[in-house]
């Protein structure tokens, strides 16, 4: 059985031990940073950790610059753990390349389970084989599933475990209309709430931001008004 490695990044050492005893205690294999700079410090590519939970106060960088800097060189998901609980907090959480975000107090059950679908994906989408596919949309944006990147006139484009997640299950329904809770439901694995539907736009207005050529005017994920959107 696999052992999948979590690294913990809180300034708080008494977060950082209940964490390491809950994850420990499933088997996890736990790593810990009490700053963002030494977690930036600490992945060094796909392969250091499965998996990041991570505060966004801490002294130095903070939780959501340190996603952002290991985001140039790694996909491995960051979840952010944080007492930060305004949904602006959240947007820039995920604009910067987080996967998931809870609030503090939290459920260690909740915990567990974002953790067990988090590591589920990203080894899912790891074990793939090894050939590429690519897969056309809109006529000028291909997937590369191997590289789980999307190819624009040539050029790769890294995307996050999200941003991919969303771009294939458009993907699975190119031409349907879609709305937020068909895509939170099919991405996240999880119930829909309404205050989901703002995680939904920020990462499609990311998405836009790297496949569009006019994020005003959007020609491959189109909003159909009322409705919610549409993949050519």
């Amino acid at each position: 059985m696999v052992q999948h490695k979590i690294l913990i990044v809180d300034d708080d050492p008494d977060i950082r031990e209940v964490l390491s005893i809950l994850l420990g205690s499933e088997g996890y294999i736990v790593g810990m940073a009490e700053n963002g700079q030494d977690a930036v410090d600490m992945i060094d590519d796909d392969d250091s950790f499965d998996l990041v939970i991570m505060d966004i106060m801490m002294p130095g960088i903070s939780g959501v610059e340190a996603c952002a800097k290991i985001r140039e060189k790694s996909k491995v998901p960051v979840m952010f753990l944080t007492a930060k609980s305004q949904d602006q907090d959240k947007v820039s959480a995920y604009t910067e390349g987080g996967d998931d975000y809870l609030v503090k107090p939290f459920s260690q059950t909740e915990l567990l389970m974002k953790v067990k679908s988090l590591l589920r994906r990203y080894r899912e989408y790891q074990i793939r084989p090894a050939a590429r596919r690519a897969n056309m949309l809109g006529g000028k944006v291909s997937i590369d599933e191997r590289g789980r990147a999307a190819v624009k006139n040539g050029v790769r484009i890294p995307l996050t475990e999200k941003e991919y997640a969303i771009l294939r299950f458009f993907m699975s329904h190119q031409g349907e209309i879609v709305g937020n809770k068909d895509i939170y439901e099919g991405v996240w694995k999880e119930p829909y709430m309404p205050s989901d539907g703002n995680t939904v736009m920020v990462h499609i207005l990311n998405l836009r931001k790297k496949l569009e050529d006019d994020v005003n005017h959007p020609q491959l994920i189109k909003t159909i008004w009322g409705k919610g959107y549409r993949i050519e």
